[in-house]
């Protein structure tokens, strides 16, 4: 009995046919397979940034620890970036963080970990500045805006000469990320870390650059001389000030009727005023004394007599007590005017003498003055009032200007919650207006199927109604037609030839074939009985002759 060469393996089909289950199962399961691939294929996960703008050092190092951490990861079509799945993202990098990575492009103070033995003192100078420079831009990388900076420090040598010594200087190059910027607060904190990291380095000489070339060091000086923070203190006066008329006015002409600006002159000069007063005393015996030296002298006794001892001519003649008073009362007007001599100075004499010197305190006034900066010099205020909305006979709305009194009443409210000064020019308007309304521009609404929520809602039901099609595609277009061509007996694919002059023998043929069809298919038995069958129709179609010599002998050997 011959074989079709395209024919099957015998074996295998017998296997397949004796296990009808087993086709189906693994139908089954390759059916299972599809649904599950399909359904993780829907629900992909997103990837996450990791980290972008990665050096090729770390960006080796992080690629291999990811691979030991099972963590699949992807790069962005231009390499810019490393991505992760996004649920992935926080639990990698702590895991980097606690390997070290990324190291970031500069070295820190690691440099001076591994110092050869015999190393100069200029590059040991050099190695601490090149450390010192990498420490400050891995603290200055730390901010939000800041992708990338480079620190170069100007650090001269020191001087036993006062003259001679030179202060250090720096300069920041800063690569911000992509669509953001860097205010002046984050500026000056850059400036001040750098300057308080680096001895007798003044914030004066730190020059900051981004990566357009623009300086950014001077940004938070003004060109007439005032601080950036002066600036934004007297806008905060002005915005209280707003707002605190806003709030007030808001309960009497409700939300969105009441517009105020303030402008505030504020005088940031620092003002140090020292007066010194003197007054003289006011002679009522209240003086204070500030010092008093009081020096006495006295002498007592007649004086000693003169000229030779013992000659009459060295004493002065005496006068007689009667003549000297006679001449006295003849001549009392020259006695009163001239002085007259001392008549018993040769006899008894007394000198006293006596000096003082006082000192008085002289009144003074000293007072010292000194006036902080920001004080407000001037106020000004302009308040705008829209117009009362009411309700007409009509059932219409009508603005209505609001009265005098209420405009007053407005204008009080304004001055004490501003403080108004006169004294010090203080100013407040109050107009009555009403307010442009904006044009209303209705958009026109959105068809159903270009509304989000549909959208979304028909991509999940696409995605769904595309798995099922699928899975009835694989389900009854291929697994079903494989499990009947596999488990339909081998006869049934050959419908049985008739030739002229054979029919009789054909149709006995398919007479006796037709008992044993009954039998189950997948029974070894019949189906060699079917196989015999189908040789011994295609050998009578091919060679009649010799199936009538069989049939004469198998009679023959009958009669015997």
């Amino acid at each position: 009995m011959s074989n079709d060469a395209t024919a099957p393996n015998p074996a295998l089909l017998d296997q397949w046919r004796a296990n009808p289950r087993l086709p189906l199962m693994l139908g089954v399961s390759a059916l299972v397979a599809a649904v599950a691939a399909m359904w993780l294929w829907s629900r992909a996960p997103d990837y996450g940034v990791l980290y972008s703008n990665l050096s090729d050092r770390d960006g080796g190092a992080i690629i291999a620890s990811l691979q030991q951490m099972n963590i699949p990861y992807k790069f962005t079509d231009g390499g810019g970036a490393l991505l992760v799945a996004a649920n992935k993202v926080p639990e990698a990098r702590l895991r980097l963080a606690a390997q070290g990575l990324p190291k970031g492009g500069t070295m820190g103070f690691e440099l001076l970990d591994n110092q050869k033995f015999g190393t100069s003192q200029f590059a040991e100078q050099v190695n601490y500045q090149r450390a010192l420079e990498g420490e400050l831009a891995r603290s200055i990388n730390s901010i939000s805006a800041v992708s990338m900076s480079r620190v170069h420090l100007a650090l001269p040598k020191p001087s036993l000469f006062v003259r001679d010594q030179k202060k250090p200087s720096a300069s920041v190059v800063l690569t911000l990320h992509q669509g953001r910027s860097i205010d002046e607060a984050q500026i000056s904190a850059v400036v001040h870390l750098i300057s308080s990291s680096v001895p007798e380095l003044s914030a004066k000489s730190i020059t900051v650059v981004d990566q357009a070339g623009n300086l950014l060091s001077a940004a938070n000086v003004n060109t007439r001389g005032l601080d950036t923070s002066q600036l934004k203190y007297a806008q905060e006066i002005e915005q209280g000030y707003i707002r605190r008329i806003e709030a007030i006015l808001l309960p009497i002409v409700g939300p969105g009727n009441v517009h105020a600006q303030v402008s505030a002159d504020v005088d940031f000069s620092v003002v140090e005023n020292t007066d010194e007063k003197y007054r003289p005393n006011d002679g009522s015996g209240n003086a204070a004394i500030r010092s008093q030296q009081i020096s006495e002298s006295s002498q007592a006794g007649g004086g000693a007599a003169g000229g030779v001892p013992g000659a009459l001519s060295n004493q002065a003649p005496q006068t007689p007590l009667l003549a000297s008073a006679a001449a006295s009362a003849a001549a009392p007007a020259a006695t009163a005017s001239q002085p007259q001599p001392d008549t018993n100075a040769g006899v008894a004499a007394a000198n006293a003498r006596s000096d003082g010197t006082t000192n008085y305190e002289l009144d003074r006034s000293i007072r010292h003055v000194q006036q902080g900066a920001g004080n407000i010099k001037r106020l000004s205020a302009a308040v705008l009032v829209n117009y009362r909305s009411q309700l007409n006979a009509q059932g219409k709305r009508d603005n209505q200007a609001l009265t005098a009194e209420e405009l007053e009443q407005i204008k009080n409210l304004v001055k004490e919650t501003m403080g108004f000064s006169a004294e010090r020019g203080d100013s407040v308007n109050v107009v009555n207006s009403p307010f442009a309304e904006e044009p209303k521009v209705e958009l026109p609404e959105l068809p159903w199927w270009r509304q989000p929520e549909n959208i979304e809602l028909a991509t999940v039901a696409g995605k769904g109604l595309l798995m099922g099609v699928l899975g009835l595609y694989l389900l009854l277009g291929v697994f079903r037609p494989l499990l009947n061509k596999f488990l339909q007996p081998a006869g049934a694919a050959h419908a049985p030839a008739q030739a002229n002059g054979t029919e009789q023998v054909g149709t006995d043929m398919g007479a006796s074939a037709t008992a044993p069809q009954s039998a189950p298919a997948h029974d070894p038995q019949v189906r060699r009985h079917q196989e015999n069958i189908q040789y011994a129709q295609k050998s009578a179609l091919e060679g009649p002759q010799m199936v009538a010599m069989v049939v004469k002998n198998w009679m023959g050997k009958s009669n015997e």
